[in-house]
C-alpha cells in the first residue's frame, strides 16, 4: 500500500539529521507511552462512536506504531519489512477456517480455532 510506504518514510525523514528534534529524541520506551495515549484517544472515540475523531485516532496510533519500528530498526535488527511479513503470516495460520480446512460457524468456535492454533505456534 503506498500511504503505508509514505508513513514509513515520513517518520525516517522525521528521525533524521534533517529531521525534528522531538522525534529524535523519542526512545522505544517514550513512544510506547505515546501509543498508550492514543489508544486512550481511540478508545474514546469509539466509545462516543465519533468517527471523525476515530479515524485520527487511529492514524496516530498507526504512527506511533510506525515510529517504534522505526526506532527498532536502528537500534537492532528489526524492519518493516520483516513485521509485515511476521503479522500476514501469523494472522493466515491461525484462520485455518478461512485459509486451511477447519470450519468455524460461529464467532465462539472461531475463537477456540485461533487459540488452539495459536498454542501450537507457541
Amino acid at each position: 500500500m503506498p500511504q503505508i510506504r509514505k508513513l514509513i518514510k515520513l517518520a525516517k525523514t522525521l528521525r533524521s539529521d534533517a529531521g525534528c528534534p522531538w522525534d529524535k529524541e523519542q526512545t522505544l520506551e517514550t513512544m510506547l507511552q505515546c501509543v498508550k495515549n492514543e489508544i486512550d484517544e481511540l478508545e474514546e472515540a469509539i466509545a462516543k462512536r465519533d468517527f471523525d475523531n476515530l479515524e485520527e485516532e487511529a492514524g496516530d496510533v498507526l504512527f506511533s506504531l510506525i515510529s517504534i519500528v522505526q526506532i527498532a530498526g536502528e537500534h537492532g535488527d528489526v524492519s518493516f519489512a520483516k513485521v509485515l511479513e511476521r503479522i500476514e503470516k501469523k494472522i493466515i495460520s491461525r484462520h485455518t477456517w478461512v485459509f486451511a480446512n477447519d470450519e468455524a460457524a460461529t464467532a465462539e468456535e472461531a475463537l477456540a480455532l485461533w487459540r488452539k492454533n495459536k498454542k501450537k505456534e507457541k
